[in-house]
């Protein structure tokens, strides 16, 4: 048997995961005594932050019941978890003992001094690269993370013979595509071996067949699609069979003004959803916006700017109304008869939420569990649309792989009430597609 390892969190570890005490299976987990003060701080917040720190401290706390921390008390997944207190410095450097980064990294350093094998873990980007600058193994948390260069497109062409193309044309359906296992909702972008230009679109519904897309779906909110990616996306969007939709696309693609023109077709022409709900996690999810000036709708007027920009497109676009104070007026309007809520995602979180229409903007900036708290929170008749480009994150301790927008589209593939489409052509203007290309 191999010698164990020994694998000293960071704080952020904790924060992001409250689970991750407990996914080093047969080997030690090592928390410095800082690692504990950290999470004292957080644990008074009402936020995501706030609520992994309570957890796992709630976690040490029965673990303490089983032996002793100092010496190490043995988890149920075969591994030790042991609280030490930091050396006060460390050998051969002159890193500031004040900052809690550095005293992490001596227990680290220290233990590997020992003889042990030392693996020193952190959301940190330079945490990680001062641990690396001192010799140490390190890593980041990647339960939770997925390849995001061969990240589920929801769509993809496949070649057939030109005949076959046309059959699909005349028929209700295509059922000659056996040995593809396609995905449920996937598109399928049929070429013709011969002529590329030959070419027909269908939507799998099963591994082996796919049907027509529907032509009522063609439109939302007289929004029509100006690219094959933006069709399947309304496909998506307005069929009250698919639950969950995720847009994932650069600036510029049309997610979000598509999630907003379908949200408006289903509350208001259509009738089938009650409200149409949208939030963005401008800050991360959880904080408070207390300390921005103003009462809670001027706050999230601040927040909420794109989606303003978006409405008032829209409410523009509908009838060609060039009357700036009219269009205003009607966006006002929506908000003020509560046809349309804009919320922060902090009330989300115990929130029961029926027969709505919920766009989450900007998700790429949630966590793998702040996704599923927010979709944990659909009631009855509750469409859920997640957009996002997992190239743009602010938060610092996510990245393309970690974020829950991407996981989620890793985890979600498949079932029967999902589905996702990448968009990958802007559309916004002739200088914002060469700005996304070129810059």
């Amino acid at each position: 048997m191999s010698d164990p390892k020994y694998f000293i969190l960071d704080t952020n570890v904790l924060l992001h995961n409250a689970d991750s005490l407990t996914s080093f299976t047969d080997n030690w987990v090592i928390l410095p005594m800082t690692v504990i003060e950290e999470l004292d701080k957080f644990k008074r917040q009402n936020d995501e932050l706030g609520r992994n720190a309570r957890s796992v401290i709630r976690q040490l706390d029965r673990l303490r019941m089983k032996g002793t921390l100092k010496d190490g008390v043995p988890m149920e997944n075969g591994g030790t978890l042991k609280i030490t207190v930091e050396y006060t410095n460390m050998p051969g450097t002159l890193l500031d003992m004040s900052v809690a980064d550095n005293r992490i990294l001596a227990v680290a350093s220290n233990l590997k001094a020992e003889g042990k094998s030392v693996i020193f873990v952190s959301k940190d980007i330079n945490a990680r690269l001062k641990g690396d600058a001192l010799g140490l193994d390190v890593m980041d948390f990647e339960k939770q993370k997925c390849n995001i260069d061969e990240l589920y497109a929801g769509w993809r062409t496949i070649s057939v013979p030109g005949e076959a193309i046309d059959r699909f044309h005349k028929e209700e359906s295509f059922q000659e595509a056996k040995g593809f296992d396609f995905l449920a909702n996937e598109f399928i972008l049929l070429q013709d071996e011969l002529n590329p230009k030959h070419s027909g679109l269908g939507r799998a519904t099963d591994a082996n067949s796919l049907t027509h897309l529907n032509s009522r779906n063609e439109h939302a909110w007289n929004v029509g699609p100006r690219s094959k990616e933006q069709r399947m996306a309304l496909e998506l969007l307005l069929d009250p069979d698919v639950n969950l939709v995720t847009l994932i696309g650069q600036a510029g693609t049309g997610k979000t003004l598509l999630a907003l023109a379908a949200g408006l077709e289903c509350v208001i022409h259509k009738g089938s959803h009650e409200k149409l709900l949208v939030s963005r996690p401008v800050i991360p999810m959880g904080k408070d916006i207390g300390y921005l000036p103003g009462s809670k709708d001027e706050k999230l007027l601040l927040w909420m700017q794109p989606i303003f920009d978006n409405l008032t497109y829209l409410m523009r676009h509908e009838k060609q109304d060039k009357n700036e104070n009219s269009v205003q007026q009607k966006v006002n309007k929506l908000i003020k008869d509560q046809v349309v809520e804009l919320e922060a995602l902090t009330y989300i979180r115990g929130r029961s939420i029926p027969r709505q229409y919920v766009i989450i903007d900007e998700a790429q900036n949630l966590t793998p569990h702040e996704v599923k708290t927010i979709i944990s929170r659909a009631g009855e008749n509750t469409k859920m649309v997640f957009t996002g480009d997992p190239q743009q994150i602010d938060n610092p301790y996510l990245d393309s792989s970690s974020n829950g927008l991407s996981y989620a589209v890793e985890r979600l593939k498949g079932h029967g009430i999902y589905g996702h489409v990448t968009l990958t052509r802007s559309e916004r203007s002739p200088l914002s597609a060469i700005a996304a290309d070129l810059l």
